[in-house]
């Protein structure tokens, strides 16, 4: 029913009626739905609503193989679904992300926006569902339960994808600076305290090794995500389905979203349980500690530049101070690192929200997507940063790394074969003491010839660069 003055129409739900705006694709539930959960002022992630669209298009094909599903109401919910996936009706899904009800909202939301975009493809008005209904059509054979995870599994793959792809241009930027300055030679650090040597290629070659473990990582996990429960509805008994339905709507998903879906083995099971979200969102936080650490390694590398290590030079970015004329500070790992907070957070709030199912299902999903997408988003996006911002303008202070590892004792470990690690620690104590660098002291102090203590002390050695003749060592060995 449409009141032409007021430009509104009446809808009706178990709860009552409601006025709707007459050019609204959404009805009653999404508005009940809008009212009740203001929650973050944002609305469902775009690829989640394209998502809920491929189900519906997905469910609509297979119901009519199935048989209940006329070909007139499948074309025009099959065409009003294909409008949800191009982005053109993106402003009728007006639900909050975080929502009671675990999805309901944002399935009849979708459901509403389809149902009245396909009347008026059959040449009806808004609002007249007995031309195509929200739940009798749209829905047909689903349940949020089914629907709303397997949305949610399609989403994170989606945003998967492009983090990989920057991940893997950030292992490229990084294996670049590790063959650019594989002949730079620094003192290495353990607890901040002078260690051994090593090149600064060395450095950002490990770096590289994190990232594509990492991105491995993920990568492992997100096969997971392939395992759907639709089909499964209520609890995963598959209540209201057809076995037509059932054998045809995954593979017909699959098709659609090119990617290889399954059905669970057990339906029951991938109702009711998230813990292949934990996975990704474990695999999510463990690239998070591993770039969170790097980005603390580059700021401490690049600190001073004159009172600090400065062995390294980050691009300058932005001026890094509003009193301080010509500081400069490390904007890209900084944001970086607060992103992998982010990161690390939203593992807890979706653990907690994957914990807290209970018997067939969890009512928690709509958080635990949330922060499941949010975190995918910004590291993707703290990724590209990192790599174009700073990455790749990196350069080396050589003559910062040289004066920093002469005037350091790292090199006494190597001593230790020869005359010991007693009489290597008092020659590097003394070094220390009177500010003798330790190649001199060593000279004067060890009693090894200078050819032979100038082949041991070889930075490049130390460093694991070039490889020492094994069997003089072993000869000159005490």
């Amino acid at each position: 029913m449409e009141d032409l003055l007021m430009g509104e129409r009446v809808e009706k739900d178990s709860i009552g009626e409601k006025k709707i705006t007459s050019s609204a694709y959404y009805g009653v539930q999404s508005v009940r739905a809008k009212e009740n959960f203001q929650i973050t002022g944002r609305r469902l992630c775009p690829e989640f609503i394209r998502n809920l669209a491929q189900i519906k298009k997905a469910a609509a094909f297979a119901n009519h193989e199935a048989g209940p599903l006329g070909y007139r109401r499948m074309q025009a919910i099959v065409h009003a679904c294909d409008d949800v996936i191009a982005g053109s009706l993106d402003d009728q899904f007006i639900v909050d992300p975080i929502q009671g009800g675990a999805g309901t909202s944002a399935n009849m939301n979708a459901n509403e926006v389809i149902a009245n975009r396909a009347i008026e493809y059959l040449g009806g008005k808004k609002g007249d569902y007995s031309i195509v209904h929200p739940n009798d059509h749209v829905n047909m054979a689903q349940s949020t339960n089914d629907v709303f995870p397997t949305a949610g599994k399609l989403t994170a793959m989606d945003l998967i994808f492009p983090l990989l792809e920057k991940l893997d241009k950030l292992n490229g930027a990084l294996s670049e600076k590790a063959e650019e300055m594989k002949g730079i030679i620094k003192i290495g650090r353990t607890q901040l305290q002078d260690a051994v040597p090593e090149t600064l290629g060395q450095t950002f070659g490990s770096y590289a090794s994190m990232v594509r473990r990492t991105a491995g990582r993920i990568k492992n996990s997100e096969k997971e995500l392939c395992s759907l429960n639709l089909g499964g509805t209520a609890i995963g008994t598959g209540i209201n389905t057809t076995p037509v339905y059932r054998s045809r709507v995954i593979p017909i998903l699959a098709n659609l979203k090119k990617l290889p879906l399954t059905a669970a083995a057990d339906q029951m099971d991938a109702t009711q349980n998230l813990d292949c979200f934990v996975a990704v969102s474990g695999a999510l936080k463990s690239c998070a500690v591993g770039i969170s650490k790097m980005c603390s390694d580059l700021r401490l590398l690049s600190s001073g530049p004159r009172g600090g290590i400065g062995e390294l030079a980050l691009p300058a970015m932005q001026n890094g101070s509003s009193i301080m004329p010509g500081k400069v500070n490390p904007v890209i790992p900084e944001v970086v690192t607060q992103v992998c907070f982010a990161v690390i957070g939203n593992d807890a709030s979706i653990t907690m929200a994957a914990e807290a199912g209970q018997m067939e299902l969890n009512a928690f999903e709509p958080v635990l997507f949330d922060r499941l997408f949010d975190s995918i988003e910004e590291m993707t996006n703290a990724v590209s940063t990192l790599t174009s911002n700073c990455i790749v303008g990196i350069k080396a202070n050589r003559e910062r790394c040289l004066a920093i590892l002469q005037a350091g004792t790292g090199a006494a470990a190597a001593l230790d074969p020869y005359i010991g690690y007693c009489r290597s620690a008092e020659i590097a104590k003394e070094s220390m003491r009177t500010s003798m660098p330790f190649t001199e002291l060593a000279l004067k102090e060890s009693g090894l010839p200078a050819e032979q203590l100038e082949k041991i002390l070889n930075p490049n050695l130390l460093a694991g660069s070039v490889r020492a003749d094994s069997d003089e060592k072993n000869s000159a060995a005490v």
